[in-house]
């Protein structure tokens, strides 16, 4: 028979990370070998374990799961990664194909369809959810670039989007400092930046901007 293949499931909610669990470990052909609840234990699972593929929700507490897939990328260059997300926007598919993620399947897929997903990423082969639009694909693929006007959301560096969604969750600049291994001042700095770039000048502004760019869940 032939080795099973080695997956790590990172999902913040518990529900759906155990279902997720049960389903993989009763096909004959994986292993489920850790587990992860938000981006930043994704990545230190996945260098722990170094499994054959790591199926990673988009949306997770304090380390999101793109900046997750960009430094699983750099760390275990060999892991494939399946993203899995509620995201249908094109900018969401973009965003983790670009990040590194080898396919892109849906929540609302069937088992089967998952299964499949995972085969055919495992076999070097990329995988899109069906329905989701051939001109996003074809786009993407051909390396075309949309000629739509720059959004304020486009002028944020990685660091930038990263203190935003710790901001929208709650946290204070301490507590994001010690997080992000950065000074306060740092945070001060970047906090400023984000509320000039995108004119919202409150904390309370800011967490709906990035709720609305699916940063954080509602």
């Amino acid at each position: 028979m032939a080795e099973k293949k080695r997956i790590v499931i990172a999902e913040d909610y518990t529900i759906l990370r155990e279902g997720l669990r049960a389903l993989l470990s009763s096909n004959p052909h994986f292993e489920v070998v850790g587990e992860a609840e938000d981006g930043k234990s994704a990545i230190r699972c996945v260098e722990k374990c170094k499994p054959d593929l790591v199926l990673m929700d988009l949306s997770m507490p304090r380390t999101s799961g793109l900046d997750a897939i960009r430094e699983i990328k750099r760390l275990c260059p060999q892991t494939k990664i399946l993203a899995l997300t509620v995201h249908k926007a094109e900018e969401y598919i973009l965003a983790a194909l670009e990040a590194g993620a080898h396919g892109y399947v849906l929540k609302d897929a069937s088992h089967a369809e998952l299964v499949m997903a995972i085969k055919s990423v495992l076999g070097g082969k990329p995988y899109i959810t069906p329905g989701i639009s051939e001109k996003v694909i074809k786009g993407y693929l051909e390396g075309r670039k949309t000629h739509t006007p720059r959004s304020a959301w486009d002028t944020l560096t990685q660091r930038e989007r990263q203190v935003l969604k710790l901001i929208a969750e709650g946290y204070k600049n301490k507590e994001i400092a010690d997080y992000l291994y950065i000074s306060v001042k740092t945070v001060e700095k970047h906090r400023a930046n984000l509320m000039k770039k995108l004119d919202l000048h409150t904390a309370s502004a800011l967490t709906a901007f990035a709720m609305e760019r699916g940063l954080v869940t509602k």
